[in-house]
């Protein structure tokens, strides 16, 4: 088994409405989220590859456009935007896609992030 790994970005707002409003994160801010995609699969005898990332990316780009400078608490599913949420947003979108998908992976700050495996 081979796992491959692709690495976005997105530029979005937020805030999280189930805080106490002294919290600074219960009002509107950004962050520039990292995301990195984990595929696992063998790889295919004539090809060599497990996928190409070019495909990946044809499959994933649509899908962070509905996020991508946006107010994600106006997304349906994200109404409350934490990492988390957004992890598992992503994850059941590409799924659908790719089912070689098993983790994504969301970072909202250089020092933070957010790993979701999916259910088990």
């Amino acid at each position: 088994m081979i796992e491959l790994k692709q690495h976005f970005q997105i530029e979005s707002a937020r805030f999280l409405p189930h805080l106490d409003s002294a919290h600074p994160c219960s009002r509107m801010h950004g962050h520039s989220f990292k995301i990195i995609l984990t595929f696992k699969g063998t790889v295919h005898p004539k090809l060599g590859w497990v996928m190409d990332y070019n495909d990946i990316s044809n499959v994933v780009k649509p899908i962070l456009e509905k996020i991508d400078h946006r107010v994600l608490n106006e997304v349906p599913g994200l109404e409350n935007p934490t990492s988390e949420m957004l992890a598992k947003w992503i994850y059941e979108q590409v799924i659908k896609k790719i089912p070689l998908l098993t983790e994504v992976n969301v970072s909202e700050t250089a020092q933070t992030e957010c790993l979701y495996r999916g259910e088990t």
